[in-house]
């Protein structure tokens, strides 16, 4: 099923065991991207619409509300079980977004939210993507902005290159801010047939009580930079963590800590 890779069983074995950490995790954030994801495909009654790499079904529940006529499909079976339990009158199947088990013209539009960084091969899913997609169908997708403007990413990381080994052995995957640059992910789209490509950026604010509440997040409900924090030395990841805690306090707020977490939207039309 899709990409073999792996870099592809090693973000699905990932995300079977991280799947009910996302929610209380980074859920909170990924929801802040919703609405403008639906606003840029359209999202009204009477749409057909998947929502690729589904995870716990927020974006496509979100949808249904909207009135759509919603799939959402994920190739964590744990996912698709949170989403199935949280949203009975939405269809979840587990299935791969790169091998899309649709036939062509199937949907009048496509999302993807934070899904593209877990792909190996996210371009077979853009091309799967606009093949299911009808003539005039909309397609979207965000992903993180780059590390020092998605300020939760950039205090991790680092605090690992300078306190940790980033060369610990993880399998090669596609680089992670890749589409975080507009210019690749317009660029990505176009090559696979989409026209008024537009790019945008969308604020979002993750709120925090303390630092190790970062740290415990990104080592518990991730994959890729859980594993990398995951493999550190023990006495490498407690300086880690002292810095993550430091650097996190440099934005409290009162009671919490608001690091801003923007996103990038990409989206296009067939």
């Amino acid at each position: 099923m899709g990409d073999s890779s792996p870099f592809h069983d090693f973000e699905h074995q990932g995300w079977q065991r991280a799947a009910a950490r996302y929610g209380p995790g980074f859920g909170v954030i990924t929801v802040q991207a919703i609405e403008p994801l639906l606003d840029a495909v359209g999202a009204k009654r009477g749409v057909r619409l998947l929502d690729a790499a589904c995870g716990p079904g927020y974006a496509a529940a979100a949808a249904a509300e909207r009135g759509c006529v919603v799939t959402g499909v994920d190739f964590s079976s744990e996912m698709v079980s949170i989403a199935r339990q949280e949203y009975s009158g939405v269809e979840f199947r587990e299935g791969d977004a790169e091998r899309l088990a649709f036939p062509a013209h199937s949907f009048d539009a496509v999302v993807m939210n934070f899904g593209m960084l877990h792909l190996g091969n996210p371009e077979m899913a853009i091309v799967e993507s606009y093949r299911v997609l009808r003539g005039g169908g909309r397609y979207a997708f965000t992903v993180w902005d780059t590390p020092d403007k998605a300020i939760g990413f950039g205090i991790v990381l680092q605090a690992i290159q300078a306190h940790g080994d980033m060369s610990v052995p993880l399998p090669p995957g596609p680089p992670f801010f890749r589409f975080s640059d507009p210019v690749e992910s317009a660029r990505t789209l176009k090559a696979a047939g989409f026209v008024d490509v537009r790019t945008s950026t969308i604020p979002q604010v993750w709120r925090l009580d303390s630092g190790d509440a970062l740290l415990d997040t990104f080592r518990t409900a991730a994959v890729r930079t859980a594993a990398l924090l995951n493999m550190q030395r023990e006495d490498a990841l407690r300086i880690i963590r002292e810095e993550v805690v430091r650097r996190a306090e440099e934005f409290r707020s009162g009671d919490v800590i608001e690091l801003p977490m923007p996103a990038l939207l990409a989206s296009g039309s067939k």
